[in-house]
């Protein structure tokens, strides 16, 4: 597997990204084969969506002043949580845990870091249709049948550091499921799918990186993956609340305070 960095310069609100990536792969001396897969990071999706909101417009209410206070947030900002988030959990300092279409994420995904000064950038909306119409003019531009995958920073409890995370995937099967099968010693596999959107979106986001890298946008070639014209959403790729370790836990109160 390949994976090639795609340098753009800032991507500005509304700007069509089928153009700007095709010719920025064009600078690089690269061009798109049948079954690569492009992985493009989530902000500049939002970004070609104008969903960018200025903070000083937004006017916090009082359940968002009492969520700034107790999170160490900006009112404005905890109003955006407030209206973007599924669900509320709790949080540390400057981070508050939500539900965001089917993916526990800080903040409703919502993010101030390389986002202009006084605004904030929201997770981007109608992902299926967004990759679907992505993928046709993609397909109309250059001829090619590719995969898409949209990336966003992820948190892994008790590990330190963002990984990738796949929002969606369009063009080949996100989850390898493997509990039909046998393991090294022919023991039958009960449990383990393989989460491939996502190890692709960790692949993609080493090279996005999280600063000044101005690469939001990686090509993938020779992935080991099964190909289609299937699109998946997060909320597809969620597992339920009672098979999640985590949040089946949680949820039902059976975390102690002891060493095991």
């Amino acid at each position: 597997m390949k994976l090639f960095a795609i340098c753009t310069g800032i991507i500005q609100a509304g700007e069509d990204l089928v153009p700007v990536l095709l010719e920025s792969l064009k600078k690089q001396g690269l061009s798109l084969e049948d079954n690569d897969v492009l992985a493009v990071a989530s902000k500049i999706v939002s970004y070609s969506q104008g969903r960018l909101a200025k903070l000083s417009d937004v006017k916090p209410s009082k359940e968002a002043e009492e969520l700034a206070k107790k999170y160490l947030l900006k009112p404005e900002f905890a109003e955006l949580v407030l209206r973007e988030a599924d669900r509320i959990y709790g949080g540390v300092g400057k981070a508050v845990l939500t539900l965001k279409d089917g993916v526990l994420a800080p903040n409703a995904g919502i993010d101030s870091k390389n986002a202009p000064e006084g605004f904030a950038v929201l997770w981007p909306v109608n992902l299926k249709k967004w990759v679907k119409d992505f993928r046709e003019k993609i397909k109309n531009e250059s001829d090619k049948r590719v995969g898409v995958l949209v990336v966003d920073s992820g948190l892994v409890p008790l590990r330190i550091g963002t990984s990738g995370l796949a929002l969606v995937a369009a063009g080949f099967n996100p989850i390898r499921d493997l509990r039909r099968g046998t393991d090294l010693f022919g023991k039958p596999i009960m449990i383990t799918r393989h989460a491939v959107a996502d190890d692709l979106a960790s692949a993609a986001h080493l090279f996005m990186g999280e600063a000044t890298e101005k690469t939001p946008a990686v090509l993938i070639r020779n992935a080991p993956l099964e190909f289609d014209d299937s699109v998946h959403a997060a909320a597809e790729m969620m597992m339920p609340f009672d098979e999640c370790i985590f949040m089946g836990t949680f949820l039902a109160g059976r975390c102690g305070s002891g060493q095991a």
